[in-house]
This record gives C-alpha cells, structure tokens and sequence, in this order.
C-alpha cells in the first residue's frame, strides 16, 4: 500500500482502501477521493482547485480518456501529497453525491 494511504488511513481509521479506474485507492463513505497511477496520485477536489494547482504547474489534468480530462481530478507527484489528499478527503465528505 502507498505510505500516503497508511498516513491517511491512520488519521481516517474507518476509510477504505478500493479501486478507482482498476487502480488502488481510499474511499470514505463509499466515495473515492484519492488513488495512485504509476509515481502519481489522482485526487478528487473542486473543480475551481484542480485549474489552479493545473495553472500552477503542480498537478496535470487526470485524462482516463484522451481528451476528456475529468474536472475535479487532478494528477499529483506521489510525493508530498499528504495535504492534497486529506483535502480531497474533507471535500468528498462534505460534497453531496450525484
């Protein structure tokens, strides 16, 4: 397991490790909110964020499909994620599901 999730799942004792896109990730309440691809990880924030960490240079835009990114994810280095992934986590508690 990624040394992100063991961190979080610390913090987040009743989150879940599951799979978002056949890939390993966390999930509370059901929902997915952060997973790994490759050295990356994928997180799940408000769109508004995803363009500005974009804009920023820290994070690329997540395109399962070429072409058609996903608005609020955003693919980060695995490195020094931590704080993206607990924000990730706090917007998909708080976020009504679809």
């Amino acid at each position: 397991m990624h040394p992100v999730f063991d961190a979080v799942l610390r913090l987040h004792p009743g989150d879940e490790v599951g799979r978002m896109l056949r890939s390993p990730g966390l999930k509370t309440g059901g929902r997915c909110y952060a997973f790994t691809s490759g050295d990356d990880m994928i997180v799940k924030l408000p769109a508004a964020r995803v363009a500005e960490l974009v804009a920023a240079g820290v994070g690329l835009p997540c395109s399962p499909r070429p072409g058609r990114p996903m608005r609020e994810w955003v693919r980060l280095p695995a490195q020094d994620c931590l704080a993206h992934v607990l924000d990730a986590r706090a917007f998909v508690a708080v976020t009504p599901p679809r």
